[in-house]
């Protein structure tokens, strides 16, 4: 089993790495593989709607979102790390996310999914439902911990200090290796749950 990690933050080896590492290195000790991705200190720019992706399976932008998404198909769990900018995550990783969940055509039914915060003080919650909804729009059980996966800090140092938040990180990695072995388990048993054609409702004729 295998887990994509990304990184979210321009600094690889601020608060936000120093969360994901907790997650990472738990899951391997759960014998779950794991590979940490950074991508907040690259230029990303966000979908242009052009359509590209819908009949060549990826993105225009040939970048490192279509990089990630060979990693993302091949993975059972994805986690997703950011910093808190005023009360959001990281414009570069909500580019990153738009083009990466809108340009991959591949089923993510099933695949398990989680976010991680880091703050210095606030904005922790707004973010973490923020990255969440990623998940939930694509049919990806959302992986839960003892109390909101976040840690506080405002260096790698502060983190460390973060019993409470290091311990969640390790809570949510557990949880995270439990969930996917029981979906594999599942899977051989019962296969997937069943698929229906997708219906859009909209109300445009105004009825």
């Amino acid at each position: 089993m295998k887990v994509l990690l990304i990184n979210g933050s321009p600094k690889p080896n601020g608060c936000t790495a120093r969360a994901l590492k907790e997650v990472a290195d738990t899951l391997e000790k759960e014998g779950v593989e794991t590979e940490i991705l950074t991508i907040g200190n690259q230029a990303i720019r966000g979908c242009i709607a052009c359509g590209y992706c819908k009949t060549n399976k990826k993105c225009v932008f040939n970048d490192i979102v279509n990089e990630a998404a060979v990693k993302f198909e091949e993975a059972d769990g994805l986690v997703i790390g950011s910093p808190v900018y005023y009360g959001s995550a990281n414009g570069t990783l909500v580019s990153f996310l738009d083009r990466l969940f809108y340009s991959t055509s591949f089923s993510k039914k099933m695949k398990a999914g989680a976010s991680v915060v880091s703050c210095r003080r606030g904005g922790n919650t707004a973010t973490f439902d923020e990255l969440n909804k990623y998940f939930t729009i694509s049919e990806m059980p959302v992986v839960s911990s003892r109390y909101w996966n976040m840690v506080h800090g405002f260096t790698a140092d502060d983190v460390e200090r973060d019993a409470e938040g290091l311990q969640t990180m390790r809570v949510l990695a557990r949880n995270m290796a439990f969930l996917m072995k029981g979906i594999a388990l599942a899977k051989e048993e019962y296969g997937l749950p069943e698929a229906e054609k997708t219906v859009f409702t909209n109300f445009m004729d105004g009825k």
